[in-house]
């Protein structure tokens, strides 16, 4: 399989596409603007995006607002208290679990039969990401590994195999234009990549 090397461009919307056909899911770290949001809905491209919201910033009332009018799937993030209360109330969001956090092993027990992403932190906390990944890959929920150490990454792929994982149990999580050749190398090899893109806006307006 040959991935192809996506033009430069500005337009969040037409990076989609380009992640979309080489084969990768996307989320968007920031909530996308209107047009950009409607672009990606009219084009059938929003089932492939993800958007995470920060509930600390926008406050528990408005992400349930926007979540509820939502077209894409939504992660939570931000500080553990708000976030895994507020998503007790809402199964079907992805929790951002970081590893550096205090309490991360615990929260990733809890949550570990529902979708989560896991991010690596300091190298420091590289032992704990491992502990966090090996709880998760052992759940029954959707686990996404947000690392781009080659031995983090390979770390996960061994756990899913040593827990039967099947390709669409979870995913690799890589920021856009970093390790472009492992991202390709992973997708040709059949293991599902969401590529983080920082474009979107900041306020929490509709």
């Amino acid at each position: 399989m040959f991935v192809r090397t996506r033009p430069s461009t500005a337009d969040p919307v037409e990076v989609v596409r380009g992640l979309v056909a080489d084969g990768c899911a996307v989320a968007f770290e920031q909530l996308p603007g209107d047009d950009v949001a409607a672009r990606l809905t009219d084009s059938g491209l929003a089932p492939h995006c993800e958007v995470t919201l920060d509930v600390d910033r926008l406050g528990p009332a408005l992400v349930r607002d926007l979540v509820a009018a939502s077209g894409m799937p939504v992660a939570l993030s931000g500080p553990a208290a708000a976030v895994d209360g507020l998503a007790r109330d809402l199964p079907g969001v992805r929790v951002v679990v970081r590893a550096e956090e205090p309490l991360a092993e615990a929260r990733c027990r809890t949550l570990s039969d529902r979708r989560v992403r896991l991010v690596a932190g300091r190298r420091a906390a590289d032992r704990t990401f491992v502990r966090c990944l090996t709880i998760l890959m052992a759940g029954d929920g959707h686990a996404g590994i947000a690392a781009s150490s080659p031995r983090l990454i390979a770390i996960a792929g061994e756990r899913a195999a040593w827990n039967g994982r099947s390709p669409d149990s979870w995913e690799h999580v890589l920021p856009y234009r970093v390790r472009t050749e492992e991202q390709q190398r992973l997708v040709a090899g059949g293991y599902a990549v969401r590529v983080v893109l920082t474009a979107g806006r900041t306020g929490g307006g509709r």
